[in-house]
């Protein structure tokens, strides 16, 4: 029985970098190399970055993966590198006009495997199933692939997939299983959301069991944009065994030894799919070295888990985008507290600067827990009033009620625009899922920023993260960074005297589960009352939530933590007079 030693590099990379990704290919091929690997898969879409959206539509870009991909083929073997079969995933694009309108049907721009060796791409394969749900907007930029391409490495038989190929039965999986495959590589650019990692597992040994063959499921890593991408990659056998599974949220390279059936493999085959079989490596590998131990990396929990999502959308956000440190209110109250905590483990304290903003409105304790959090995380802190600027504005206007009270969050929107203008910050926006949800924020205002890191975390998941933060703080000898008071306290804009959010909110466990049943999984009222909502409730957050439609689309990206982010998941018409009254 035929022993290959494969390595799956779970790696970051970002969107456009063609030579800096290159180079990542380059530094972890050869990683695996030193570690006796015989073949190394990388990620979906990994030579160019993933989503990359409509730079598809961009022959130029095009052109340039195509071109780097083979430039990246003689490098390797430049470098020593060219028996390693290295697989990558890029953009390619077929037909005589490429991204015409008068291409062939089945031609066009393509989601595409290399599979690279001896200074050369041996093969490649086009991604069969495009996902269109969700984050996923493959059908209108893909052409689909209608061939699986088989390869014998090492005298085994080896069909590649990409992404998701693996989310769908039959298609490539299942021909793989009739063509009598060993092993199936399946390179990924497989968002993060809650508890996907549960569902990940189950897949993976329901598609090996399908196709009868040991499945190498390769996940990348980092942040791109809204979206975050957590690894997770894995092996496992025919029988459903978990062989290898790497860590969630890091670069790491994930090496074992698979003892495989001979090559058999047959191209007579039934389904959507023909099967095409070439020969790279015959002859199977002799042992090169001593056998690497697999490990099987446990899963971390669900707050940190959510945690280290949050953590790396807004690091890498941050890095990817030049970005030198970040700047927002810190109002002494939970959100911003939270987003304060969260920024300084993404990318330094003294990166971090926090600007305390008091009006004629804010309370003493706010103020004092705003200084305490910025002293206790290390942050630069500044405090600047904003009640001169409200002044004098109120003295050439006649406002009133909550004309006032969104003066005030403007002016907080001004201080710290300006302040980014001068010193190069990025301006953070500490607003919630639920606030957003419901239009609970004044444009140009509390909402202002370049980025908001907890955009999809609903009010009470942010209150269980402050509070698991604390407890890894005392875990560790630490101090807790988000003081008491901030989390005991009612919330409260403090705009006008004595203002509390049960003002104008439901109470926000029950808010939160009417935004998750309405927002994420598109449950009608009807629904809503028969799960034991109040109807009278129910129809104020509904049209609360359906007349902020506006407001969500000038909003900053955040990082996509839930099934249904607010963004490219959930795309609503702004003037949309639909009310559900079923």
């Amino acid at each position: 029985m035929p022993t290959i030693r494969i390595a799956l590099a779970q790696t970051n990379s970002c969107v456009g970098d063609l030579d800096g990704n290159a180079a990542t290919v380059l530094d972890w091929s050869r990683r695996a190399h030193e570690a006796g690997a015989n073949v190394v898969a990388f990620g979906e879409m990994v030579l160019t970055g993933y989503p990359v959206e409509d730079l598809v539509f961009r022959e130029s870009f095009v052109d340039g993966s195509r071109d780097r991909v083979e430039r990246l083929a003689t490098e390797l073997a430049d470098q020593g590198l060219g028996d390693l079969v290295v697989v990558v995933g890029y953009l390619d694009a077929d037909g005589p006009a490429r991204l015409g309108a008068d291409s062939p049907r089945d031609a066009g721009p393509r989601d595409a495997l290399a599979v690279l060796y001896g200074g050369k791409v041996a093969t490649r394969y086009f991604k069969h199933h495009l996902p269109n749900y969700g984050v996923f907007d493959e059908s209108r930029y893909f052409v689909p692939g209608d061939t699986l391409q088989v390869l014998r490495l090492g005298g085994v038989d080896v069909a590649f997939t990409v992404c998701e190929d693996i989310w769908q039965p039959g298609g490539p999986f299942a021909i793989a299983g009739e063509a009598g495959v060993g092993l199936i590589i399946n390179i990924n650019a497989s968002p993060y959301e809650r508890d996907k990692d549960n569902r990940r597992l189950p897949l993976v040994r329901r598609r090996a069991a399908e196709a009868g063959a040991t499945v190498a499921y390769v996940n990348i890593v980092g942040g791109q944009d809204e979206l975050v991408f957590e690894g997770d990659s894995m092996i496992v056998a025919p029988s459903g065994e978990l062989i290898a599974r790497a860590a969630q949220f890091e670069e790491e390279l994930l090496v074992a030894d698979l003892d495989l059936p001979d090559g058999a493999a047959t191209m007579d085959v039934t389904g959507e799919m023909r099967v095409r079989l070439d020969t790279l490596v015959e002859q199977p590998w002799a042992p090169n070295g001593p056998a690497p131990v697999c490990r099987v990396v446990e899963n971390l929990d669900d707050l940190a888990e959510v945690w280290a999502a949050l953590r790396t959308g807004l690091r890498d956000y941050v890095a990817k985008n030049g970005f030198g440190s970040v700047i927002f209110g810190l109002s002494g109250g939970i959100d911003s507290a939270l987003t304060a905590a969260l920024a300084v483990d993404a990318i330094g304290a003294d990166r971090v600067h926090l600007v305390s903003m008091p009006s004629q409105y804010s309370s003493q304790h706010s103020l004092d827990d705003a200084a305490e959090l910025a002293h206790r995380v290390g942050a630069h802190y500044y405090v600047e009033p904003i009640q001169g600027v409200v002044d004098t504005i109120m003295s050439q206007l006649s406002l009133s009620g909550l004309a006032v009270e969104n003066l005030q969050a403007r002016a907080r929107g001004v201080l710290l625009m300006a302040l980014s203008n001068q010193n190069g910050h990025l301006v953070l926006a500490p607003g919630n899922k639920s606030e957003y949800a419901v239009g609970y924020s004044t444009l140009y205002g509390d909402s202002v920023g370049g980025y908001a890191p907890i955009k999809d975390v609903p009010k009470t998941l942010v209150y269980e993260l402050a509070a698991w933060r604390n407890e890894q703080a005392r875990c560790l000898g630490h101090p807790e960074p988000i003081p008491h008071n901030t989390i005991a306290k009612p919330p409260s804009a403090e705009l006008r005297p004595d203002q509390k959010d049960s003002d104008s909110l439901p109470d926000y466990p029950q808010l939160d589960a009417i935004i998750a049943a309405y927002v994420d999984g598109d449950r009608s009222r009807r629904d809503l009352i028969a799960a034991g909502h109040d109807p009278e409730v129910v129809d104020r957050v509904l049209r609360l939530i359906d007349a902020a439609e506006y407001k969500r689309r000038q909003s900053p990206t955040g990082t996509k933590i839930t099934s249904k982010s607010f963004g490219r998941d959930r795309r609503l018409p702004m003037t949309n007079r639909f009310r559900d009254h079923g």
